[in-house]
């Protein structure tokens, strides 16, 4: 899940290589272990959480409840595998398992990644489903978790970033917010932080709370603005960023970002709690924002606009999503079971699950409708009709953390530190490039 700090694997020195075995135990016989019984199939799981943590507790509750229902024909064994402050922990795990052939049948990935595993056969397709197997999905979570036109994994829980805006300074400005078919362009876009940058200007904030932060976030929050101008960052098959990622069109984007900057729209260093405190109108963040709001700074009369779009969007899909799914290792032994539990683990009632205990939005329609949050609720509905409309997944490609590394690097360098975007699209390239080379050649 894409949160405050936002983590992404790098799986350096494992990729390529060839797995030799499957789960966590060494063959463990019936017996063995409490519910493991004769007749039935072991799947192994390991997911990337502390157990004693409301999701630690999802996904406990989650495979207690598949056992229970097949009961007597398959078996799911869960190990947790928390992840440090660096992101390591269950990756390193991960890599390490990677060499020496001991992974197990099932295994948590964060969104952005799926590609990357796949590529270097960490994990494989899944089995076969039927549409409507696939129908209870949203389809972001689908396109998440299909790389090459082959589904190999899927989530428990979506996410989207929301802009927020609040609703006292807008209203002192005279500015009505627009459905979600018809969000703002960039142009407009300008013209409505002008209108309320006197306000904030009062306070001694800013109309946007905006930053290009180290990690996950800058391209979580930003990639839509590239996309709804019509650019991209990589081909489609993931193995080209020349022309993609320097594009002319994404070049104009970067100098957007400029003018933001250069009109004192945002502030070119981060600024703690600016949109919380009433100190600027607008900001991009995740849907764990309004929680945020409503449990420590109630006094923020707070909405949740469109997403901004370029000025010749045609109503593509565009806006951030992702998350942490569930994928089956390349040499599971029993591929029909570690399918079953992947489904059911990130099925309808296990989003029921996440959302009630850890307010992590749900990957499948009738999660959402078993909830008045995302009918009744305002800025919940949003968050979730912006979701299903119009989400659209990061960028798949084997090298998706050099992609995501280079994309916060070149806002950071050419809007921040005012250095030449073009060269810096460039140089962006041929670090990619580099990393491409054992995929291209």
């Amino acid at each position: 899940m894409v949160k405050k700090k936002l983590l992404s694997f790098v799986l350096a020195g494992t990729m390529g290589l060839t797995l030799t075995g499957c789960g966590t135990k060494s063959d463990p016989t019936p017996g063995s272990i409490k519910g493991y019984d004769q007749g039935e199939q072991y799947v192994s799981i390991w997911v990337h959480s502390i157990e004693d943590t409301p999701e630690g507790h999802v996904y406990r509750e989650s495979v207690n409840a598949f056992n229970k229902k097949y009961n007597g024909k398959y078996f799911a064994d869960i190990e947790f595998i928390p992840r440090n402050d660096s992101g390591g922990g269950y990756s390193d795990k991960i890599n390490a398992s990677v060499m020496s052939g001991g992974l197990p049948d099932v295994l948590t990935v964060d969104g952005p990644n799926v590609a990357s595993y796949a590529a270097n056969k960490i994990i494989q397709p899944l089995a076969p489903l039927t549409k409507k197997e696939k129908s209870i999905y949203l389809p972001s979570i689908l396109d998440q978790g299909t790389y090459q036109n082959k589904l190999y994994a899927l989530g428990v829980m979506e996410s989207s970033v929301g802009l927020y805006y609040n609703k006292d300074i807008l209203k002192k400005a005279g500015i009505k917010v627009p459905d979600q078919n018809h969000p703002w362009t960039f142009s407009e876009f300008l013209t409505i932080l002008q209108k309320v940058k006197k306000y904030t200007d009062q306070v001694k904030g800013y109309p946007l709370d905006m930053t290009f932060p180290v990690g996950e976030a800058t391209i979580y929050y930003y990639a839509p603005f590239f996309w709804s101008n019509g650019g991209d960052l990589v081909s489609k098959n993931g193995l080209k960023a020349d022309g993609y990622f320097n594009s002319q069109q994404n070049l104009k984007t970067i100098q957007y970002f400029k003018t933001l900057l250069a009109h004192k729209y945002m502030s070119k260093v981060a600024v703690a709690n600016l949109f919380e405190e009433g100190r600027a109108a607008f900001k991009f963040d995740g849907a764990w924002e309004v929680n945020t709001v409503r449990t420590q700074f109630k006094k923020l009369n707070i909405g949740v606009a469109p997403y901004i779009v370029g000025d010749s969007w045609k109503g593509e899909k565009y806006t951030p999503t992702g998350s942490w799914a569930f994928a089956m290792s390349s040499k599971c032994k029993h591929k029909e079971a570690a399918t079953k539990l992947v489904q059911y683990m990130s099925g309808i009632d296990s989003g029921k699950r996440i959302w009630s205990e850890t307010k992590t939005f749900p990957s499948t329609y009738k999660a959402y409708a078993a909830f008045d949050d995302f009918d009744k609720d305002p800025e919940y509905k949003a968050l979730y009709t912006q979701l299903k409309t119009y989400g659209h997944p990061r960028p798949k490609t084997p090298v998706y953390p050099q992609v995501s590394t280079s994309f916060q690097q070149v806002l950071e360098n050419s809007v921040l530190s005012g250095m030449d975007a073009k060269t810096q699209q460039d140089k962006a390239v041929e670090r990619i490039n580099a990393k491409l080379k054992r995929y291209t050649m």
